[in-house]
């Protein structure tokens, strides 16, 4: 039987999998000419796509949902697309776009519809209480075909680590941003790519620089998120499924991810 420590283990080892490649389409060329066929101004189909999941959700609570972006973005991007696509042909569009970025990146896959099998069990399995995106997309329609459906699966795990880690950096008493600061793959360069302008960004940083546990935190609320999901995956998968995970997810990456240096 797996140990509570190797389960979590294991789900420290996906979280860059399911982080990467979950989100990948969201930035692509794919998103970028399914929004320009549906009407929606440049760069909103992912905030408009994503939300409209919960419906025409209001901008300032949207931005709390996505959590890293500052509200101004909100204010500025999502009126307008909202005004441009109701929100079922909002989440069409999302979910084409993932559709087309998962056939264009990952048709090489060995047997795409066992690891989206495993995949969807682990999430299916998920209490989505608290965790509104997830939720939303846990009661999504589903694709037909299999590397469509491992696309959208990888997705939908990324929402679920995505919303426990916000439940854990709350438990620990960091925000978002805190936390991007504190991670040693994030600071005031990530700030800055998610659209924070550069003061805000400075006094971000040195706002959050004043507590001294900073990184004692953010570690923690990484542990809880690692042990959630572990103990998620534990009680899903058996033993072997779970190595099997771990072994799809690392071939996965090494195919995908590895060799565009991502």
């Amino acid at each position: 039987m797996t140990t509570i420590e190797g389960a979590a283990g294991l789900a420290n080892r996906i979280r860059p999998v399911v982080q990467v490649l979950g989100g990948k389409f969201m930035t692509s060329p794919e998103l970028a000419a399914v929004e320009a066929e549906a009407g929606l101004p440049p760069r909103s189909l992912y905030v408009r796509g994503r939300s409209a999941m919960l419906g025409d959700v209001p901008p300032k609570v949207a931005a709390e949902l996505f959590g890293i972006f500052p509200h101004w973005l909100f204010e500025f991007v999502l009126p307008p697309a909202t005004a441009a696509l109701d929100a079922p042909a909002s989440v069409r569009a999302y979910a084409e776009s993932s559709a087309r970025w998962s056939r264009v990146n990952l048709s090489a896959v060995s047997e795409p519809g066992r690891l989206a099998e495993l995949l969807f069990r682990v999430v299916d399995a998920a209490d989505a209480g608290g965790l509104a995106l997830f939720a939303g997309w846990q009661n999504a329609e589903r694709p037909e075909g299999d590397v469509e459906r491992l696309g959208f699966a990888l997705t939908l795990f990324r929402e679920l680590r995505g919303g426990l880690h916000f439940a854990a950096l709350r438990a620990v008493g960091l925000t978002v941003p805190e936390a991007v600061i504190a991670d040693p793959e994030g600071g005031r360069e990530r700030l800055l790519r998610t659209a924070w302008p550069a003061e805000a960004a400075d006094e971000l940083v040195t706002a959050a620089e004043r507590k001294p546990d900073l990184r004692d935190r953010w570690r923690r609320a990484e542990s809880l998120t690692d042990d959630r999901i572990g103990e998620l995956v534990g009680s899903t998968l058996t033993d072997g499924e779970q190595s099997e995970l771990d072994r799809r997810l690392a071939e996965l990456f090494a195919q995908v991810v590895a060799p565009s240096g991502a």
